[in-house]
């Protein structure tokens, strides 16, 4: 093992609440929700007809007609958020030394999207066959794939699916990757683009979302005693992580460092959390140990906070057996009240606001929070966001499956020039 620090140098992201970085943090902060009707298709037959869309992309804006004719979506998605993610970074990707580059990118559910195309297209009263792109576009890896290409990246490249912690799981992938000595700078994250009719159907048959279409802004509301489901979403995540070493080396500017992370299982269902959160407990106090913390460091906690009942009381729990006495002093906050859920993004989106959090020290707020579940009795930043000292900040990141990932970031070692 190499050892040192891992540090955050750049973050791309392309979400319901903009195209970009500062966008989408700024309507955080303002409080801004990302959900709105379905436009994707017609949904008027279901009892869920809203999302948290991303509005606006133009793929011709940023590729030409036959590369954006080969990637679909998600993949768009994340190679628009790493060119962000490498320019705010201020990397250049040089031939010599590219082998020292890598890309981890997860999704959770990949290219759902192009599958139900081909399917429907197939099944159709006039059958047309997929296009020659279909079968690798809807791969898991190719985010991934597709942003080496973009950079010209030729470290260790890969892509796993831990459902809803997938893009969590990205950054402690990719910290691994630095710390063994495998590569200097890894570009990871999270994307995901999956509001289709089928994907749509099956959770309404879980009953897993929200129903309240004539309050779109209102319908994500975690931690209320009212909630009554997550809002599904789409976007992408992805941020620069590279030595603290090799940052200073080229004098670049961190906006956190990765301090450490855990993963646990529930093996328990393979889609409610274990009763108690015991083993998302397990993850949090891991993580925080791993990172040199003691619970009362912890400032903040970007809370996975879908707006189901199971998970908010779970993740209520296990905060509170993880950090105990110290869980009454830190604020908690639910991204998914504005944005929805980002499926495979969430976690990355997650490691962003602790990042900018720790770099603005102000965190955003929880949304549609009047009247809290009596059992959801933490400090979760209610409608407005908070100035406040963030020296040390978790995301919590749990999936179907029982996947508990939690990532802890600090202040820099140095915080360089200004942005």
């Amino acid at each position: 093992m190499v050892g040192g620090d891992v540090v955050i140098t750049g973050i791309g992201a392309v979400t319901p609440l903009g195209l970009d970085r500062e966008s989408t943090w700024h309507g955080l902060l303002a409080g801004k929700s990302g959900v709105g009707a379905i436009t994707a298709f017609d949904a008027a037959d279901l009892p869920t007809r809203i999302a948290a869309e991303v509005r606006g992309f133009d793929p011709a804006a940023h590729f030409t007609p036959k590369r954006a004719r080969r990637m679909a979506r998600f993949s768009q998605f994340a190679v628009v958020a790493a060119r962000e993610a490498v320019a705010d970074a201020r990397l250049t990707v040089d031939p010599d030394h590219a082998d020292r580059v890598g890309v981890v990118v997860n999704a959770a559910v990949a290219g759902f999207d192009t599958v139900e195309a081909a399917t429907r297209g197939l099944l159709a009263p006039v059958p047309s066959a997929p296009s020659a792109q279909f079968v690798p576009s809807s791969l898991t890896n190719m985010p991934a794939c597709e942003i080496a290409i973009d950079l010209g990246a030729h470290g260790p490249v890969n892509a796993s699916a831990l459902a809803c912690a997938s893009g969590a799981y990205a950054l402690l992938d990719a910290r691994r990757l630095i710390l063994s000595g495998e590569a200097d700078v890894v570009v990871c994250g999270g994307t995901d683009a999956a509001i289709t009719p089928a994907m749509f159907a099956g959770l309404v048959s879980m009953g897993a979302m929200s129903e309240r279409n004539a309050d779109p802004a209102g319908a994500s509301r975690p931690f209320a005693a009212d909630r009554d489901g997550f809002v599904f979403g789409e976007g992408a995540v992805v941020l620069v992580l590279e030595s603290a070493e090799h940052a200073r080396r080229r004098r670049a500017t961190p906006y956190a460092t990765l301090a450490g992370g855990a993963l646990t299982s529930d093996a328990f269902h393979v889609s409610a959390p274990a009763p108690g959160g015991v083993h998302a407990a397990a993850a949090i106090r891991q993580a925080v140990a791993r990172s040199g913390l003691r619970p009362d460091d912890v400032d903040y906690i970007c809370a996975h906070g879908t707006s189901t009942k199971a998970n908010d009381r779970t993740e209520t729990v296990a905060i509170r057996a993880a950090l105990g006495d110290a869980a009454d002093r830190v604020a908690v906050s639910a991204p998914k009240s504005m944005l929805g859920h980002l499926i495979g993004a969430a976690g990355a989106l997650g490691a962003m606001v602790c990042a900018m959090a720790i770099r603005e020290q102000v965190v955003p707020p929880t949304i549609n929070l009047h009247e809290p579940d009596p059992e959801c009795d933490l400090d979760y930043v209610p409608h407005q966001a908070r100035e406040m000292p963030v020296r040390a900040a978790l995301t919590n990141a749990f999936g179907f499956g029982g996947q508990n990932c939690v990532a802890v970031f600090t202040e820099p070692p140095s915080r360089g020039e200004p942005r």
